[in-house]
């Protein structure tokens, strides 16, 4: 893996509040540590500086290093038979990242990038691998942070097989704002940007037919766009579309 520049980062201390305080999700590892844990695994890794689009390891590079997210936002994808790039999911500040292929090796066969300016904690991988066998603490929640993706993506694999394009579409959007969502006095926003083609890959469809379902949805009331970023207006009415039958479209 081509190795960038190191830019200015935040102290270490700094930082690790940053990671410690970030908003809690399922697979937020460093928030789940302990103080001792959490020296431990700062002081093996270096810490970098992604700019917004800038990424941090790409499809084919070497999985040499495993990532923490400190702050900002970083995007996995894998690349379509048709050359797309998928977005598989989004890592906030305290997951792991880049784990899969430093446990069965190889070449790195997703990517990642910054979504947003994004301080990342990489550790090689040999040292990881030695923080594990002295940290079973950081071991298990590694694992938890696997099984919750694998559990996401389980999901998604029974939706594409049962559920219709407007009910994929809609359990979609909940999930999303559950982990990525701000919730106001009556909506709840999503804090990524999503074009109907990224939308259209996540569920399976064609990007016309993202765009037909999300102009009925705004008709109907249970969301709105702006700027890329959907603002869900009536979670009830969304939620009762996930309800919906199986019939494929």
């Amino acid at each position: 893996m081509k190795k960038l520049p190191e830019k200015a980062c935040a102290s270490p201390a700094h930082a690790r509040d940053r990671a410690r305080t970030a908003q809690p999700t399922p697979s937020n590892l460093l928030a789940g540590l302990n103080e001792i844990d959490r020296e431990a695994l700062f002081g093996i890794g270096q810490r970098h500086t992604y700019a917004k689009g800038e990424p941090v390891f790409s499809v084919g590079g070497s999985s040499d290093c495993v990532h923490f997210l400190i702050s900002g936002k970083v995007r996995i994808s894998q690349p379509s038979p048709l050359g797309r790039e998928v977005t598989l999911w989004y890592c906030l500040p305290g997951e792991i990242f880049g784990l899969a292929e430093v446990a069965h090796g190889g070449d790195r066969t997703v990517s990642a990038s910054a979504v947003e300016e994004a301080e990342v904690l990489s550790v090689a991988q040999g040292d990881f691998k030695d923080l594990l066998v002295r940290r079973p603490q950081v071991a298990l929640l590694s694992m938890q942070a696997l099984s919750s993706r694998l559990r996401v993506l389980g999901e998604i694999c029974v939706n594409l097989v049962a559920d219709d394009v407007a009910t994929r579409i809609a359990k979609l959007i909940l999930r999303l704002s559950a982990r990525y969502g701000e919730r106001g006095k009556n909506e709840i926003r999503l804090n990524i940007p999503l074009t109907h083609q990224e939308i259209a890959d996540m569920v399976g469809t064609s990007r016309q037919t993202v765009s037909s379902t999300l102009m009925q949805l705004k008709r109907q009331g249970v969301l709105s766009i702006e700027n890329r970023r959907i603002l869900i207006e009536s979670e009830e009415l969304l939620s009762g579309l996930t309800q919906g039958g199986a019939t494929r479209e």
